[in-house]
This record gives C-alpha cells, sequence and structure tokens, in this order.
C-alpha cells in the first residue's frame, strides 16, 4: 500500500504543469508632460519559469482605462499607438520589454497627474501566473534607451535586469 502511495505521489509530481513565473523589473511610469490626461509605463517582464505565459491585460486606479498598446507604422510610415488585444507574449526562459516607441502599459484619463518620485499601482493579469500587483515609480524625467529592440541595446544584452556584451 505505501508503495502504492509514493507511486501514486511521483505519478502526480510528474502530471503538475510547469509554471510561469513572472518577475517585472526595472519599471517606471511618466506622462508626456504635467497635466497631460494620459501616461505609459515600461519595464522589463521576465518569465523565469519553463512555460510560456503572456500578459493579458493590466488595470489601475491611476487611470479611467488602461491597455496594452504598441506602435505601428501605417501605410504611409507615420507611427501611431494601436491597442495589443492579444497581449504581449512572455516566452518560457525569457523577457518581454516594454519600452518607449515600443509596447507599453496606456493609461488613459488619468485621474491624477503623474507627478516625479510618485508611485502608480498597477495590476497586471498573465494568463497563467495570473494577477500581479506593482508599484511603478513616475519618473518624468528618464531619458530613452535608443536602440533598444527586446533585450538589446547596441550590442549589449539585458541578462537578469543588467547589461551585459
Amino acid at each position: 500500500m505505501k508503495s502504492l502511495i509514493l507511486a501514486g505521489a511521483a505519478a502526480l509530481a510528474l502530471c503538475t504543469p510547469a509554471v510561469a513565473e513572472i518577475v517585472v523589473q526595472d519599471a517606471y511610469a511618466r506622462s508626456s508632460m504635467m497635466g497631460a490626461k494620459t501616461g505609459a509605463a515600461f519595464m522589463v517582464i521576465e518569465n523565469t519559469g519553463d512555460e510560456d505565459d503572456r500578459l493579458v491585460s493590466a488595470s489601475s486606479d491611476a487611470a479611467m482605462k488602461v491597455e496594452l498598446h504598441t506602435h505601428i507604422a501605417d501605410d504611409n510610415g507615420i507611427m501611431r499607438m494601436v491597442e495589443v488585444e492579444e497581449g504581449f507574449a512572455v516566452p518560457a526562459h525569457s523577457q518581454h520589454l516594454l519600452q518607449r516607441g515600443g509596447d507599453h502599459v496606456m493609461f488613459m484619463g488619468l485621474t491624477a497627474p503623474f507627478e516625479q518620485d510618485k508611485r502608480v499601482t498597477v495590476t497586471l493579469t498573465f494568463e497563467k501566473a495570473g494577477e500581479m500587483v506593482v508599484e511603478i515609480p513616475v519618473d518624468l524625467e528618464r531619458r530613452p534607451m535608443h536602440n533598444m529592440q527586446h533585450g538589446t541595446m547596441g550590442g549589449m544584452k539585458m541578462q537578469n535586469g543588467a547589461m551585459s556584451n
């Protein structure tokens, strides 16, 4: 009987699905100017788990509406922001970069101005990892990191939140 229980426990352990483990790093929020009605949040979302996941939505009391957005070029080459209804994939053992000029969390109808060094509470909802509440600092002074695409910045790679060659 004891060996039957141990065999059942071992089988159950093998059947347990891999878990997506999400870590948010280097997050900051900003609005284009004081008194603006819109703002955005940027961050590195890392999945340290063995299963792919997807950021499917975001919510916050800081705005009347919060959406996942990206920038795309229209037929005339003009960049415009659009909602990404399917969300952002975060593959296992990888990361997804939310950055200025690319994918980001968009706040529309701010309930109060984003003020330097204050914090914005945001709930990120992932397909598998579920909800994650993050406190995002407002940084109106941060400069965008040019040429930063999916973990690289001109020959530099993002690994565990740090730049390396």
